[in-house]
């Protein structure tokens, strides 16, 4: 059964273990968090995968968009979510067929759904919620991890 991560500890920790995120919602208007953010995680060394439909066959971070996050094909550590918390329920079933799930989902700043999250921490998936992992990676002294 997967747990809400809340602590600085524990926050810590999920950034330090994490090698791969997929950006569900990544953008590629250099304005938005769905850009910026992602790209400051590229920048510290993780590897970024962008999953949006708008831009499937359009690339960034050196990587293609894919549609949908089952379209991946390698273990992802993160799935990090940039989507308004309406349409995550939306959303569930595309994260619990991606093989193997990710250990952690995690909801950028601002987005909170907590029947989703419990559905996911029922499916052994950790969560975060209404954080920001570029803040949270600065503020927790994580340059280099």
């Amino acid at each position: 059964m997967g747990h809400e991560r809340r602590s600085d500890d524990a926050i810590r920790e999920v950034l330090r273990s994490t090698r791969t995120v997929a950006v569900l919602g990544a953008h590629l208007d250099r304005d938005k968090p769905a850009f910026f953010v992602p790209d400051y995680l590229a920048g510290q060394g993780y590897r970024v995968l962008p999953v949006n439909p708008t831009f499937t066959g359009r690339t960034v971070w050196g990587e293609p968009f894919r549609e949908r996050l089952a379209e991946l094909e390698e273990p992802v550590d993160m799935v990090d979510v940039f989507r308004r918390a309406e349409h995550l329920p939306g959303h569930l079933a595309d994260i619990l067929a991606m093989a193997p799930r990710p250990q952690v989902v995690w909801l950028q700043l601002g987005i909170r759904h907590d029947a989703f999250a419990a559905r996911l921490a029922e499916a052994g998936i950790d969560v975060v919620q209404d954080r920001c992992t570029m803040a949270d990676h600065r503020a927790l002294d994580l340059g280099g991890r």
